[in-house]
């Protein structure tokens, strides 16, 4: 009687075995992240950015912060943090290098990327156009100081 009773109050831990003609298990859209891909929004980056929570950072804490893909592979690190003369923060980093040698200087613009611990999602850039952004020229903004604060926006699983 006990266990029946047991039984009836408790129907959700109880679990039917899985059959083979089960759908496959539902997994969160956009690989490891939650967030929704630019494909599916309409939105700008600024505005995808505002809805992303920006936070404080002290610049030189980004120096040296890897820069991930969707499926958290390495696609570079970044070197410096740069205002452009229109007022945009960029992120510039070493891509299309073997091993850490070689490659180009590219600029990521900040709206495109949010800190999740020690590294920076790129959420608005996919992993096959990071090649094909332009290549960086230090003629092209300022350097901004490590001690200077900007917002980032951050990001969760």
């Amino acid at each position: 009687m006990a266990v029946l009773f047991l039984a009836a109050m408790t129907p959700g831990l109880i679990r039917s075995p899985a059959h083979a003609d089960d759908a496959k298990p539902k997994r969160a859209e956009g690989g490891a992240h939650t967030q929704m891909q630019p494909e599916t929004d309409s939105s700008t980056s600024e505005e995808r950015m505002k809805r992303r929570f920006p936070q404080k950072v002290r610049v030189g804490d980004l120096r040296g912060l890897p820069l991930l893909d969707e499926d958290d592979r390495t696609l570079g690190h970044v070197t410096e943090v740069v205002r452009m003369p229109n007022g945009r923060i960029v992120l510039v980093s070493r891509c299309d290098d073997w091993f850490g040698h070689g490659g180009h200087l590219v600029g990521i613009p900040i709206e495109t990327v949010a800190i999740l611990a020690r590294h920076l999602n790129v959420l608005d850039i996919p992993r096959k156009d990071f090649p094909s952004l332009p290549s960086w020229q230090e003629a092209d903004g300022a350097v901004i100081a490590d001690d200077d604060i900007i917002r980032i926006a951050i990001s969760r699983r």
